[in-house]
């Protein structure tokens, strides 16, 4: 019989615990999860609804792969998007598919994810709560894991899958890097990724709480013509900057802030040519020629975003409508097309969704997710240095590598 001990009852490991047990009933399996209630981290993604895959092909998931995406493909064919959907509407969680192609409960409710795998891995695993201390080794082998406090649980494989850095209130502080290290494998240079981002620009607390829908931001790097992301959707306004998923996604393209200088270039009215947009306005004003012009973009713009949008207009606030000039006019039409910002950092990495960075590639067997140095031990999630763009990539990752880790686990020496 098998003794199985999985490390971080989050999404990878609770997969992999299910897993495990689908492919050896009597397999002895023991999740550790230092809170109260596991997957703390999928009950806040998605604004609390989990966005819990994406509804799309393997080549499109490795697609969305922003490092070593390759690497995943065994994990993807193992349990892919589709086979994720469809777990989990067995498990009785009806899902639908948005804008997108992302993957939500019909409840919106990630709650009931949740649910779901907790009450599938308890079926035939036992979930405790714990803290490790250290994974313990034997001949190069693992043979337990020592909590803190003193308690041994003896393991014939041990799944590593404390995830990353990011959202610590979850649990995710760092303890798996530091246990994996202490077993000779190193660890890659820890970044935030899918994280808000700090602005130069003062008005940005001004505006903060203003939502902007159907906008397109682009990310320019210092030196390059073409933007490194460009895409059309939502964003919001914070004290510090931006955020929304259009700047999360974005920051999956910030490489080194500390090194490169980077620019937010969002597009008010992509729906419009600026040509377009010119004419819209001299409608607009056709109607309102006797008012100040900053009484005057009330159709045009959000109340909050005028005054910001009059000042860099340098077109004088009292000007009447009628003495607005052509060049002023088409001035105001650049700046809707190119409202700009310049990017001075990303926010600290506890507010990251995800973690960029973590046990390098090299040093796990794909095909397996069993580490290349410790015989018995296994990762999964984000621990691994594999990060992908917002839509639900990132959840797939977790439940793919965990499915894959779970299963390689109970069949190693068999």
């Amino acid at each position: 019989m098998k003794r199985i001990v999985v490390i971080g009852g989050g999404a990878a490991g609770l997969m992999a615990a299910i897993r495990a047990a689908q492919v050896q009933r009597d397999a002895h399996i023991t999740v550790l999860e230092r809170n109260s209630r596991p997957a703390r981290k999928i009950m806040i993604t998605g604004k609390g609804r989990c966005n819990v895959t994406n509804n799309c092909d393997i080549d499109t998931l490795i697609a969305n792969v922003s490092r070593n995406g390759k690497f995943l493909y065994s994990a993807f064919n193992t349990l892919s998007a589709k086979d994720t959907y469809e777990q989990f509407e067995n498990w009785g969680v009806p899902l639908k598919t948005e804008r997108g192609n992302r993957v939500f409960p019909v409840s919106d409710k990630a709650v009931d994810i949740v649910d779901a795998l907790v009450n599938n891995a308890k079926k035939n695993c036992r979930i405790i709560e714990g803290r490790a201390e250290s994974i313990e080794i034997l001949d190069g082998k693992v043979c337990g894991v020592k909590l803190q406090g003193g308690e041994f649980i003896g393991a014939d494989s041990v799944i590593l899958a404390t995830g990353g850095m990011s959202y610590s209130v979850t649990g995710s502080t760092g303890d798996g890097y530091k246990m994996a290290e202490s077993l000779g494998h190193t660890v890659t240079e820890i970044k935030p990724s899918l994280i808000p981002l700090e602005c130069h620009e003062g008005f940005c607390s001004r505006l903060s709480g203003l939502t902007l829908k159907n906008v397109t931001l682009s990310l320019f790097e210092e030196g390059r013509k073409k933007p490194v992301f460009s895409e059309l959707g939502e964003m919001l306004f914070t004290h510090f900057g931006i955020s929304g998923p259009l700047v999360l996604s974005a920051s999956a393209h910030i490489k080194d802030i500390d090194k490169k200088s980077y620019k937010a270039v969002i597009d008010l009215k992509p729906a419009l040519t600026a040509e377009q947009l010119d004419k819209r306005i001299l409608r607009d004003f056709e109607g309102e020629l006797n008012k100040d012009f900053s009484n005057s973009l009330d159709a045009l713009l959000p109340k909050s975003l005028i005054p910001v949008i009059v000042s860099l207009s340098k077109i004088p606030a009292d000007t009447k409508v009628n003495q607005v000039s052509r060049e002023d006019r088409w001035r105001l039409v650049e700046l809707l097309k190119g409202f700009t910002l310049r990017i001075t950092g990303t926010r600290p990495i506890e507010e990251a969704i995800i973690t960029r960075g973590g046990i390098p590639i090299k040093e796990i067997n794909s095909s397996t997710m069993e580490s290349k140095i410790v015989k018995g031990l296994y990762f999964a999630g984000e621990i691994i240095d594999v990060d992908a763009y917002t839509g639900g990539f990132n959840l797939q990752i977790a439940f793919s590598t965990g499915y894959l880790a779970g299963e390689s686990s109970v069949k190693e020496g068999e």
